[in-house]
């Protein structure tokens, strides 16, 4: 189940971390297409098996899961991502 959580009294929010693989030497550019998007409110570059780490917060599942494939994956350099969609922490 995703994390969905009030800001105020009308706007619901997901939240997820995207963990993206991309092709060597591109990560400057996607990083700096990733800023282009409202939805990214954070992105950082990474070294390990993962080269960008990005926060996303949309307004349903259903429109995370729109940002992700049709505008994120849509990025040519991009190998692949790996979705953390967030819950709800247990009391």
């Amino acid at each position: 189940m995703s994390e969905t959580f009030q800001l105020d009294n009308t706007k619901t929010v997901t939240r997820a971390y995207l963990m993206i693989n991309c092709e060597s030497g591109s990560e400057a550019q996607i990083f700096d297409e990733l800023k282009t998007f409202p939805e990214i409110k954070k992105a950082e570059t990474t070294i390990g098996r993962h080269d960008i780490l990005a926060l996303v917060e949309t307004g349903s599942p259903d429109e995370l899961g729109n940002i992700i494939t049709m505008k994120i994956r849509k990025i040519p350099q991009i190998h692949c991502t790996t979705t953390l969609v967030c819950t709800k922490p247990r009391a």
